[in-house]
């Protein structure tokens, strides 16, 4: 039988997984496994479902208990279910956006970078991008036009952040992915090596004089290409751009200088696609 746990108070130490933890400590960088991350929304805690991802706990509005929720409930077995009314509820930040289901999950084990490329032909490289929500809105592209995997740096925001899973509509659970690198320093000659030797070509997406247009006819023919996306502001690295094979350019008009980092993906994913 389910375990339903009845909440009056969001002050209840029971559900701070929910309420007080910060991002870095749902993580657990020390002992990743034993991290949690935040799923929100019935879809989103659906697509984490199907893909393995473990409930710990699920906090829900009580009118959900006999809707949404209720295919959790059936298949909770002992993960406890802590519901409130509206008026409770209401106070937890981001009340209004989460859609009246949160699962606290697991956080899975990454795979290896062999493991995530092995028949990959188009990968996006996030270097040092921090805001979750560009995060996820490349993960939502990536999985829309059929991006074989992401890897994100040392450096780079994480994915299973509550926004970033939000933002990307849960395609953070769909979309391959793992980190290249778990420090600062093997990124990029590291890095670039390792996807070199695995048989990618390297497209750094950077405003440069010696850079090619997106459209050039060289980059649809490379059996295998990973493009590479920078921090916001400032773009990927000197090095990283020096490094990579090639320089690419999104072509601009009425004297603007550059898309923000999560558009400009969406455009390279479209163009760059096998085809």
């Amino acid at each position: 039988m389910p375990d339903i746990i009845e909440i009056t108070d969001l002050n209840d130490d029971r559900i701070g997984l929910f309420t007080r933890l910060t991002e870095a400590q749902l993580r657990n960088r020390l002992e990743p496994e034993k991290g949690i991350f935040i799923a929100e929304s019935a879809k989103v805690v659906r697509l984490a479902l199907e893909m393995g991802c473990e409930p710990v706990a699920y906090l829900m509005e009580r009118r959900q208990l006999t809707n949404q929720g209720r295919e959790f409930i059936e298949n909770a077995g002992s993960v406890p279910i802590f519901t409130a009314d509206d008026e409770v509820l209401e106070g937890l930040t981001g009340y209004r956006l989460y859609r009246g289901v949160l699962a606290a999950m697991r956080r899975p084990k990454l795979p290896s970078v062999d493991e995530v490329l092995k028949d990959a032909h188009r990968v996006a490289v996030l270097e040092g991008i921090v805001d979750s929500t560009n995060i996820g809105a490349i993960f939502r592209s990536a999985a829309a036009l059929n991006v074989d995997a992401v890897l994100v740096t040392a450096n780079c925001g994480d994915p299973l952040y509550r926004r970033a899973v939000r933002v990307s509509m849960g395609t953070v659970f769909q979309v391959p992915w793992t980190r290249i690198g778990e420090t600062n320093e093997d990124w990029p000659e590291r890095g670039l090596e390792r996807l070199r030797s695995l048989g990618f070509k390297s497209a750094a997406m950077a405003l440069s004089d010696d850079s090619v247009s997106i459209d050039d006819e060289r980059l649809n023919k490379e059996e295998k290409l990973c493009i590479v996306f920078g921090t916001e502001g400032d773009g990927l690295a000197k090095e990283t751009i020096a490094r990579c094979d090639y320089t690419v350019r999104i072509p601009m008009a009425h004297g603007v200088d550059s898309l923000n980092v999560a558009s400009a993906a969406a455009v390279a994913f479209w163009q760059l696609r096998m085809r």
